[in-house]
């Protein structure tokens, strides 16, 4: 017989433990333990008996992992938060006692500091593992630069925010890493691809942001914490990686007058030269010392890289001399197998990166922001597509290629307001006085309140994310000042079959299951009905009976069409025998029912077309609801034969592909009424 074991000692019980068991066993507060959790990456789990792992008990309880739990018993923040508590309990007294020199004193020399290098190893031992988690950190950062600072958010905390924003915008401006952009009602989504890896993060638009009172600031900006340490890691070995100094010169006085991304200037690392006789002043004095200790080392790594490099430029050159190596590509070549097969070839990229898109397509173009247009996130996308001269107003801060909208080399300017309407042209190369008054048109200075420059494209701000999402310049005639813009859509989504495409043009005479009729007056002042897609027909009037007899055989061939293509996917042996002489006598009927229809009429005195038409349609209604429904007993049958389970999955199936269905049809029919009031309005203005 077995050892009997205890309850509660093994299996769930064992694997999970409750919040409040862990905060006691860490021996530190919940906020405290809430903080290391999020800088450890440790997060409740659901455990598939909680009654099991609660030991019995029903109450509602938060689990966590029991080794997740251990294994923060030796983490080095644990100890700062206790130290920490030290240190507040010290302070504390010192103000208490009112010795505030000592309590200055505690704050600037024994308040411990918190550093979270040693968990960003430890979470990401690999770069690619940080580059790949940027998403939420560049989501985080952007989003608090952009709030104004309160009693919870510290200005130092923004100003850190807006500074590592600006960073990473320059670096993916200079590898041209950006790939897509999406204008949202949250914001301005981007994605840029660095290191192989797809990057997508949310800006919020440059609004009066209210800070909300129910959001948890603290754990907020515990996360912060830890997004701030990751990306400034990231940033670092990124710009070492271009050969550029960080962090980069930041210009202070720039940065107070709006100067946004031009505050920053990157700089190379240059070996041996000094930029300034103040700096290399300050390099003459440092202390070498240490240098000369590691100068073997170094000149015995410079002997064995220049070894290397020797030797590879040997084996280059026994391959040819026009061979081409491609720098950071594998390079394949055919190998041919005993069998005579040839395996097969990786295909190089050439270009650009992404195929066809061109990460220089505005490097051409000088354009100008109007005031109205938002300057952020047009500069950052016209400057990672090669944009080096953009200008804007005054008003909108420093750094700006020209602030006089009137150059003659801007070749764009992008606005964001409906024409003015009365203004006439002026010139590109106008004269103005020293007072900036215009001397031959005579107008204002503003820019808002002249005409259009002859010779220069007009644009709006759509037209950028559009030719950006689309990997080329696009026409600039649909985008044109005040021109009714072409939906934008997002970059990431792409339509499956059977779903709704709304780049997918709708006919506009499709027939749907009911049409809608309206009555449209002619010149003479006769009423005729109007359906989607047929043709009018008089209500006054007798009509034409030869056009309605083509009219009728028209539609008698077509119906005739569909039933033999149904036939066809239905025929089985002797139930298609069966159905053919149901079809027959059904035909029968109908000519019967018809005949009797035509006496009727006639009896009556009244003209039979327009019954004749009203017929037609309801026999073909008629016809089709039949094969419907022999559709639908045939699809019983074989359901029948189904087992429950593949039964039940086929159910569920066939609703979600109904579903499906209802929602594009619903889109394409909103989509056809709308188009058919524009062309309603285009012909009225016309």
């Amino acid at each position: 017989m077995g050892k009997i074991k205890k309850k509660g000692v093994a299996g769930n019980a064992r694997n999970f433990i409750t919040r409040t068991q862990a905060v006691r066993k860490l021996q530190i507060s919940l906020p405290d333990f809430r903080r290391l959790c999020i800088f450890k990456g440790i997060y409740p789990r659901e455990p598939r008996n909680k009654k099991k792992a609660n030991k019995g008990s029903t109450a509602p309880a938060t689990f966590y992992y029991t080794k997740d739990i251990q294994y923060l018993l030796h983490e080095p923040v644990l100890q700062k938060f206790r130290e920490h508590k030290t240190f507040s309990k010290k302070l504390t007294k010192a103000l208490g006692r009112g010795d505030f020199s000592d309590a200055k004193r505690l704050e600037d020399l024994h308040k411990p500091r918190i550093k979270l290098d040693h968990i960003i190893k430890e979470r990401y031992p690999a770069f690619t593992d940080a580059i790949r988690d940027l998403d939420d950190a560049l989501s985080t950062v952007f989003l608090f630069a952009n709030l104004p600072s309160n009693r919870e958010i510290p200005a130092k905390t923004i100003e850190t925010c807006a500074r590592l924003a600006h960073e990473f915008q320059h670096l993916v401006i200079r590898k041209r890493a950006l790939r897509r952009s999406f204008l949202s009602i949250k914001g301005v989504y981007y994605q840029a691809e660095i290191q192989g890896q797809d990057v997508l993060w949310l800006v919020p638009y440059k609004f009066a942001q209210n800070v909300p009172v129910d959001v948890d600031f603290r754990i907020m900006l515990t996360f912060l914490d830890f997004y701030t340490t990751l990306l400034g890691f990231v940033l670092f070995r990124l710009y070492t990686l271009e050969g550029l100094v960080y962090p980069p010169r930041f210009d202070k006085a720039l940065d107070d007058k709006g100067a946004g991304l031009k505050a920053f200037v990157l700089e190379g690392k240059k070996v041996g030269q000094l930029e300034d006789a103040t700096r290399g002043a300050v390099v003459a004095t440092k202390d070498v010392s240490r240098q000369l200790e590691t100068l073997g080392d170094k000149i015995k790594e410079i002997q064995e890289e220049e070894e290397d490099s020797a030797a590879a430029a040997v084996v280059v050159a026994t391959e040819g001399e026009n061979a081409q190596v491609n720098e950071g590509l594998d390079k394949f070549t055919a190998i041919q197998s005993k069998d005579g097969t040839t395996a097969d070839i990786l295909q190089q990229p050439n270009g650009d990166i992404d195929g066809n898109r061109s990460t220089s397509m505005f490097s051409d173009f000088t354009i100008h922001l109007s005031r109205e247009t938002p300057r952020e996130p047009l500069e950052f996308l016209l400057r990672s597509f090669g944009c080096k001269r953009i200008g804007w107003d005054a008003v909108l801060g420093e750094g700006s290629f020209t602030t006089d909208d009137r150059d003659p080399s801007i070749t764009h300017q992008i606005v964001d307001r409906p024409p003015m309407v009365g203004l006439p042209p002026v010139p590109a190369a106008a004269a103005t006085t020293k007072n900036g008054e215009d001397t031959e048109m005579g107008g204002t200075a503003a820019s808002g309140q002249r005409g259009k420059v002859l010779g220069r494209i007009y644009v709006q701000p759509q037209y950028i994310w559009d030719c950006v999402n689309a990997g080329k310049v696009l026409r600039p005639d649909a985008y044109a000042q005040g021109a009714e813009l072409p939906p934008h859509l997002s970059p990431w989504v792409q339509a499956k079959d059977g779903e709704y495409d709304p780049t997918a043009p709708v006919a506009d005479n499709e027939e749907s299951e009911e049409e809608e009729e309206e009555e449209v007056e002619d010149a003479n002042g006769d009423v005729k009905m109007v359906t989607n897609g047929g043709e009018g027909v008089d209500g006054n009037s007798d009509g034409d009976d030869d056009g309605e007899e083509d009219e009728w055989g028209g539609m008698a061939t077509e119906l005739a069409g569909e039933g033999e293509e149904d036939d066809d996917e239905e025929e089985d042996g002797s139930a298609g025998a069966a159905q053919s002489d149901a079809e027959a006598s059904d035909d029968d009927e109908s000519a019967q029912l018809q005949h009797q229809r035509e006496l009727e009429a006639e009896a009556a005195g009244v003209s039979y077309t327009a019954d004749k038409k009203k017929s037609t349609k309801s026999e073909a209604k008629k016809k089709l609801e039949k094969q419907q429904k022999a559709r639908e007993e045939e699809l019983d049958r074989q359901k029948a034969m189904m087992t429950k389970k593949k039964r039940k999955l086929y159910e569920r199936m066939e609703y979600g592909n109904k579903k499906k269905q209802d929602e594009k049809e619903r889109l394409e029919s909103k989509k056809r009424k709308i188009e058919r009031e524009k062309s309603k309005t285009r012909k009225a203005r016309d």
